[in-house]
């Protein structure tokens, strides 16, 4: 979404094919950013049935699919094209250097042990000021410190809210049309969970600053004894539910209240959160609009007021989308800080499951509860150790004042309109004012082709795990859009995915070099605010690449290439949608993403307007 001209290419004789110039030899500075021109028709009801009974003919289907390719510039960027580099399998990085004023959180400690220590790098809470009863302080969610400050002060208990979130979450699922943010929820068990957390503060042993803390896990996350289906209508009698995932038992062990398994876009292959199964969760600032997916139900749950967080998968943009366009905070960690194990994408290359949360400072104590490596990770990946930032340092301002934020102007404002970017580019301009820090001017070449390259390897990688149960007789089960993009997936050769991880090294050494200058990079998270959702889509769903492109311009290096990434809220534009500011980090850099985050959050407070659905569950 968003390519770069032709200097990446290098010269041909006669008749042979077109080559890419070796990576090393390209000349950036001569690149030129040439705006996408993504072609695919928009379709819902009977002109998707139509469309996905000519993709799925045996006889139309290729060709369909090869025109389709053909229009977006596939065949000739990956069979057409001798490309130098040899392929990367799975996002490979240079050694990186500590990062400053950070914290070593330990990663083979217990997670109520990370998190305490997490909780004392942040600055002092102040009750008289989060509890004040004037009522012209600007908004503000309900922190976990706030939580945890209510329970032990006794000003309420885990049960009362238990309540006050059960109302708040079956008054969603009762609406017509459906419109869930959960579509697993018990509201018993959600009970018994939030009575055991109340005896133990009655008891004064809560297990941690998490206890009593209500958190949504998206539907491609086991929870046991929840089932998880991808948000399909049949995965949970294939895919048998023994245990939590890992990220979620370790937010077990530290007293996490479970809500229940939140709405998705099916199988997590959209980013608008669509979802004929159960019907589609709503966007709370304005409920004819998407969410963004395909993290739906986390991202309206964290932003109605309804938990202080939620768990999400990112593969394409899938916790950063609908956090932006939810005005939420969506925090991706680099590819491998978490274990998989437990979760439905665990064995892709561009998948990691992070926190939504309503604020910075909620993403950071959930990260340090959640993170860690699996052990085959640390092995090829070797990640840096674990750190968060020590936001009490008394160098934090200078830290902040060295930052050098990185800008490819042209990129950064290929937006649908452009108050998107004028608000981000507001949001840095205060940070520069604030704290000294630099905006340098990058240059990012073949963002095309990363776009094919990412595209082609999610798509093959999701293809390869549910063709098998395409092939016994499945398939019609799944909705028309999953089918559609199924179709199109299955398209792609083993050519096509080699090409595409050869094109994956080439993009990583672009932003490699770009680190070189910059500690960040910074975009508008998407390139629209929330769209419309259109009503024939409710019910069969909707095809519709053009604005799929708009809302992933600019995440796609936080997955192909595995890179942190943090979405926090800097305004609205004039509609009141919410406009989110990504940062993206060097790889294993959270801790130096959440610093710069929490500072852009804190100048933006007075910008962020509650939602029209909003639930005060603590104060209710």
């Amino acid at each position: 979404m968003g390519g770069s001209s032709s200097t990446g290419w290098g010269k041909t004789k006669g008749s042979s094919p077109r080559a890419m110039t070796p990576v090393e030899e390209v000349d950036i500075s001569a690149v030129r950013y040439k705006p996408p021109t993504l072609q695919a028709p928009h379709l819902t009801g009977f002109s998707l049935r139509a469309f996905l009974w000519l993709m799925e003919s045996p006889l139309l289907g290729p060709l369909i699919t090869s025109v389709l390719k053909s229009q977006n510039n596939m065949p000739q960027m990956l069979q057409q094209t001798v490309i130098p580099e040899r392929p990367m399998y799975y996002p490979e990085y240079p050694p990186q250097d500590l990062e400053p004023g950070v914290v070593l959180v330990g990663e083979d400690r217990h997670p109520v042990e990370r998190v305490h220590e997490a909780l004392q790098y942040l600055p002092p809470y102040d009750p008289s000021v989060r509890w004040a009863t004037e009522e012209k302080l600007p908004f503000l969610y309900w922190k976990i410190r706030d939580f945890a400050h209510a329970y032990r002060s006794g000003i309420t208990t885990p049960s009362v809210v238990a309540e006050h979130v059960i109302a708040g979450v079956e008054e969603w699922n009762n609406k017509k049309p459906p419109m869930p943010m959960l579509i697993y929820f018990n509201a018993d068990d959600l009970r018994r969970q939030a009575e055991a957390s109340t005896k133990r503060f009655e008891q004064g042993n809560p297990m941690s600053i998490l206890d009593g803390i209500f958190v949504a896990i998206k539907d491609d996350i086991d929870c046991f004894p929840y089932p998880t289906k991808g948000a399909t209508t049949f995965f949970d009698q294939i895919h048998t539910v023994e245990k939590d995932a890992v990220c979620v038992a370790r937010l077990r062990k530290c007293g996490v209240i479970f809500i229940g398994k939140a709405n998705m876009h099916e199988l997590g292959l959209g980013v608008t959160g669509n979802n004929p199964n159960y019907g589609t969760a709503r966007n709370p600032h304005s409920v004819d609009r998407y969410t963004g997916g395909s993290s739906s139900g986390p991202a309206a749950l964290v932003s109605s007021g309804l938990c202080s967080v939620a768990i999400g998968t990112d593969g394409g943009g899938s916790v950063r989308i609908p956090s932006a366009l939810c005005g939420i905070v969506g925090f991706k960690t680099t590819y491998g800080r978490t274990d998989m194990t437990g979760v439905l994408c665990d064995a892709g290359t561009v998948e990691v499951a992070s926190p939504l949360a309503s604020s910075v400072e909620d993403a950071m104590l959930v990260y340090s509860a959640i993170a860690g490596s699996r052990p085959m990770d640390k092995l090829t990946l070797r990640p840096s150790p674990l750190c968060v930032p020590n936001l009490l340092s008394p160098d934090n301002n200078n830290i902040l004042g060295s930052v050098r934020i990185g800008k490819y102007t042209e990129w950064f404002h290929d937006v649908s309109d452009r108050e998107i970017s004028s608000t981000c580019e507001d949001a840095l301009k205060l940070l520069c004012s604030t704290f000294g820090c630099q905006i340098e001017e990058i240059i990012l070449p073949e963002l095309e082709e990363m776009r094919t390259a990412h595209v082609v390897s999610i798509g093959s990688e999701s293809f390869c795990d549910l063709n098998p149960h395409y092939k016994a007789g499945r398939r019609t089960e799944f909705t028309l859009d999953t089918r559609t993009s199924l179709a199109l997936f299955g398209s792609f050769s083993s050519t096509d995915y080699v090409a595409s991880q050869c094109i994956r090294r080439r993009i990583m050494h672009y932003h490699m070099e770009a680190f070189k200058k910059v500690d960040v990079i910074a975009t508008p998270t998407t390139g629209m605010t929330a769209p419309k959702i259109p009503p024939s889509a409710l019910k069969s769903g909707e095809s519709d690449y053009v604005v799929s492109a708009y809302l992933m311009r600019f995440i796609i290096a936080g997955n192909l290439l595995g890179l942190p990434a943090i979405t926090v809220p800097v305004g609205h534009d004039k509609q009141g949608l919410p406009i989110g500011l990504q940062l993206i980090g060097r790889p294993w850099g959270e801790a130096s993403l959440l610093r710069v985050a929490a500072a852009v959050e804190d100048l933006c407070l007075k910008k962020r307007n509650r939602p029209a659905a909003f639930y005060d569950i603590l104060k209710a």
